[in-house]
């Protein structure tokens, strides 16, 4: 069967679907506005549907479009790993990451894949969980890591690395120093990451069956912020041991003495279910050098 479709009026619709724009997806794929506007209608002759809804000056995909693009941008993203198949060019990854990841786990093995594949070329975006599923789903990211389960219905999702959770306060807190009840731990004021944040999911997932409810004094967006609050006394908190590790060697930050169980979470892996593992993810994941991701 003869094909209707080419892979240039592919990355012309791709294209324009990015910039909602035909004049700047030309200018993205170096084709003029005239000749990216004939490959689009040209896709669209051959599909049989319109993949836009034409707003004013703007272009937005309709449902014919938006089913079209994860299928579209992964035959773009095969097309350019078959041009690469037999030749030497870098691995490039495009990674997503949310911050706790980003900042604590991620240096360490993109120095590892580096040393590795000193060629590779790495996008790392950084956001919480919600906004990196958003990203994968929309194929801004080849895959991310995530810090909570993930429920996108587009989405496969795999196991990556178990992390540890700890309860701390800082060194001259009342709390700190004797055993805490689980009541005087839920009335205490606590300091948190925002809604949205694979962070707070957790913490409230391994939390709430144990205390019932938390006080929540403060919501930050940053785990930074929040262990220099809390080291500064203004309540407690819950992140993996991997980022307060070194306010705890330092003795500003202590761990709670409670009945809690050990906290643990798992840290997932997410790609697009029309996209299959490309060379650049088996790459990154079959890293095996690097300590797990709990402990100090």
């Amino acid at each position: 069967m003869a094909l209707k479709l080419s892979l240039r009026e592919l990355e012309v619709f791709a294209a324009v679907a990015a910039c909602e724009s035909v004049t700047r997806a030309a200018a993205e794929v170096a084709l003029s506005q005239s000749a990216a506007s004939q490959a689009l209608a040209q896709l669209e002759l051959a599909l049989g549907v319109p993949l836009f809804d034409r707003i004013g000056r703007g272009l937005q995909l309709n449902e014919h479009g938006r089913t079209l693009l994860p299928r579209a941008r992964a035959l773009l993203d095969e097309a350019a790993a078959l041009q690469d198949l037999f030749g030497e060019a870098a691995l490039s990854l495009r990674l997503g990451a949310s911050t706790t990841i980003a900042n604590y786990l991620l240096p360490q093995r993109l120095a590892a894949l580096r040393q590795r594949w000193p060629q590779c070329r790495v996008s790392l975006q950084v956001a919480n969980t919600r906004d990196i599923v958003a990203a994968v789903a929309a194929l801004q990211a080849d895959f991310g890591l995530i810090e909570g389960p993930c429920h996108h219905p587009a989405l496969h999702s795999q196991p990556w690395q178990q992390d540890e959770l700890l309860v701390f306060a800082a060194a001259n807190h009342p709390l700190a120093g004797r055993q805490v009840s689980l009541a005087e731990l839920a009335a205490a004021p606590w300091l948190l990451r925002e809604a949205g944040s694979g962070t707070r999911e957790e913490v409230e997932r391994v939390l709430l069956p144990h205390l019932g409810s938390l006080n929540v004094e403060m919501e930050l967006g940053d785990s930074e912020a929040i262990k220099r609050a809390v080291a500064a006394g203004l309540g407690v908190s819950c992140l993996s041991r991997r980022v307060v590790a070194e306010l705890l060697d330092s003795g500003a930050l202590v761990p709670l003495q409670t009945a809690l169980p050990p906290l643990q979470r798992t840290l997932w892996c997410v790609r697009h279910r029309d996209k299959a593992p490309g060379s650049s993810m088996r790459a990154f994941l079959q890293l095996d050098d690097l300590p797990p991701a709990s402990g100090t």
